[in-house]
């Protein structure tokens, strides 16, 4: 007998089975530790949360999350989303412990895609992303997914339900938006 899939334990966890619940985890652990891993290669090389650090608190959130659960693509794209949350939790919770001095530096891979600087502060990146959600949540979720999550092209125009092709011209659009905000942020913060 093959073993259930994600999509079916999902739906079980939703009907309130929770030994669902225990059998996800081993079916979908090694995608949130390749989105985790994608999420923390944007970070400070000296950052403290580690992969499976990120994937557990996602987890657990993910788990006390109020969500009708879809399918295993929804669950992806929502445990992206919920990493980045962990993430910038991480970065204000470190900010409040040095009292606002220092700003924390995200070394993003793709940060040449996204801005001319070299880095950006998580914090201002996550202003900037939820400014953009306001006006366009698709764009935003697509940045999310691709950037955050490390979906593929495929895998975030199956999460967000839109073609690759749409997915590499709205991140193109959302990119140079993004670029914009952030060094319009940066100009103003150094005058």
């Amino acid at each position: 007998m093959e073993p259930p899939s994600a999509t079916i334990l999902l739906h079980a966890w939703r009907g309130g089975e929770a030994t669902a619940l225990d059998r996800l985890l081993p079916l979908v652990y090694d995608e949130l530790a390749r989105i985790a891993r994608g999420a923390l290669r944007s970070e400070r090389p000296d950052h403290t949360l580690q992969t499976r650090a990120l994937v557990h608190e996602a987890y657990l959130r993910l788990i006390d999350a109020d969500v009708s659960w879809q399918d295993k693509a929804h669950f992806m794209a929502v445990a992206a989303r919920t990493m980045r949350r962990v993430l910038v939790d991480h970065a204000r919770g470190r900010r409040r412990q040095k009292r606002g001095g220092g700003a924390v530096k995200v070394e993003l891979d793709d940060a040449a895609a996204i801005v001319a600087a070299p880095s950006v502060d998580v914090l201002d990146l996550h202003d900037v992303l939820e400014r953009l959600a306001a006006f366009d949540a698709r764009k935003a979720s697509i940045v999310e997914l691709h950037f955050f999550g490390g979906l593929s092209y495929d895998e975030t125009a199956e999460a967000v339900g839109v073609s690759a092709a749409t997915v590499d011209r709205e991140l193109r659009m959302a990119k140079a938006w993004l670029r914009h905000e952030l060094t319009t942020r940066g100009s103003a913060a150094r005058e």
